[in-house]
């Protein structure tokens, strides 16, 4: 048995250490929103957050996550409350981003994980950090904006929580 806490909750899981954590998340736990594209880590589609990181969970065997934190597109907006959306959900509704869907849940946590690390990045910072995240559809401008736009929801959500008014 290993244990995993995915998207806060501890889970118990029974199988192979060298098994990718892709597919730990999608059949042992059932949890399908990172997303198979690949198997080599190429694409993004399958990117989870790692102790806050942005990782390639097809090509990550499970025991590498053994007793670590793991959060999936399901868990991104956890913390807010129930039923809530993360910033960058927010941002990509309101910038139209998705068209197929299939790429978007790693587009997302890749985002995430960027605006965590610079509040407030360049169009060159979040080119850098969403490369190797494909999109078949192209939609790589909205997702910038998108990005820009989440960037300024978290600086509103954070100035709300302090009590001020934004």
């Amino acid at each position: 048995m290993i244990s995993l806490r995915v998207n806060g909750k501890w889970r118990d899981v029974d199988a192979s250490d060298d098994k990718p954590l892709l597919w730990v998340l999608r059949e042992d736990l059932d949890i399908t929103g990172p997303k198979f594209g690949c198997g080599v880590a190429a694409c993004g589609a399958c990117t989870v957050h790692i102790d806050g990181e942005a990782v390639r969970s097809c090509s990550l065997p499970l025991s590498a996550a053994a007793g670590k934190s793991i959060v999936t597109i399901e868990g991104l907006g956890e913390d807010l409350g129930e039923g809530q959306l993360h910033p960058v959900q927010r941002a990509w509704i309101e910038a139209d981003v998705v068209q197929c869907g299939y790429c978007q849940s790693g587009q997302i946590m890749a985002a995430a994980a960027l605006l965590a690390q610079k509040p407030k990045p360049t169009d060159a910072e979040i080119d850098a950090a969403m490369t190797g995240n494909l999109c078949r559809c192209g939609t790589y401008q909205r997702i910038r904006t998108a990005v820009h736009r989440a960037a300024e929801l978290l600086v509103a959500d954070n100035t709300a929580e302090a009590g001020h008014v934004a």
